[in-house]
């Protein structure tokens, strides 16, 4: 079992910045991959990146892509989104993830859930 809590939203000028944080315990941390996913109000829950069990490798959405860096931290058993030149549309509960079965990008592949945290972006 993975226990996954986000922090770090919070309401944020167009063109800012925020680093999400999430926080596991359970299993150990440095054994699997995980990925950050956001579902704006109304849509569906989409991916936005995922890192390698080592972070060696990393993921990101094209959206996103040159905008966020995830980033993970195996002594402190936690994983990071850092969110530069923040659009509106970046708007939504953003969800971390753990340990995927299958596919990195794909939310049904994840077992292991944070509760979210907001990002508001005004313009």
């Amino acid at each position: 079992q993975v226990q996954l809590v986000e922090s770090g939203g919070g309401l944020v000028q167009a063109g800012g910045s925020l680093r999400l944080s999430c926080a596991a315990s359970g299993r150990t941390f440095g054994n699997y991959p995980m990925g950050w996913f956001r579902q704006a109000p109304g849509k569906e829950r989409e991916f936005v990146a995922a890192i390698s069990w080592s972070g060696g490798s990393t993921y990101y959405a094209d959206s996103v892509k040159g905008r966020f860096t995830i980033s993970r931290d195996n002594a402190k058993n936690t994983v990071y989104l850092q969110m530069n030149s923040l659009k509106p549309e970046d708007t939504a509960v953003y969800y971390c993830a753990a340990d995927p079965r299958s596919s990195w990008y794909e939310d049904y592949s994840y077992d292991y859930w944070g509760q979210g945290t907001q990002v508001t972006v005004s313009s």
